[in-house]
């Protein structure tokens, strides 16, 4: 029987994992930061196969924390960059260009050296 819940949370920063058991309790964590590229002032991408790859990571960390398979996952759930955007080639699934990050107005934004 499937024993626990993984959470995804997949922010503008970093990338984390959180195993639940049915109770809610938290069995493991993990989170691996990603790059944040400023090609110019004002503009904030990242590379779409580095968001995946640590994404993908903190998956097995928090499975070989609790000594778990995928099959113990019986549901997961998802919070994504909504303000993150990437365009992928369709015949080969790989991420056309870095993924552009819409930056709220008035929010404070990474500076660019010049």
């Amino acid at each position: 029987m499937s024993r626990y819940i993984l959470a995804l949370d997949q922010g503008t920063t970093s990338s984390r994992s959180i195993l639940f058991d049915r109770g809610g309790n938290i069995i493991a964590i993990a989170q691996r930061e990603f790059s944040t590229i400023l090609p110019q002032s004002g503009w904030v991408e990242h590379d779409a196969r580095e968001i995946w790859a640590t994404q993908s990571a903190t998956i097995d960390e928090v499975l070989a924390k609790a000594k778990a398979a995928p099959a113990d996952i019986a549901a997961a759930g998802i919070s994504n960059q909504r303000e993150t955007t990437v365009l992928w080639d369709r015949k080969t699934g790989a991420p056309v260009a870095h993924a552009i990050v819409w930056q709220e107005p008035g929010a404070p934004r990474p500076i660019a050296s010049v």
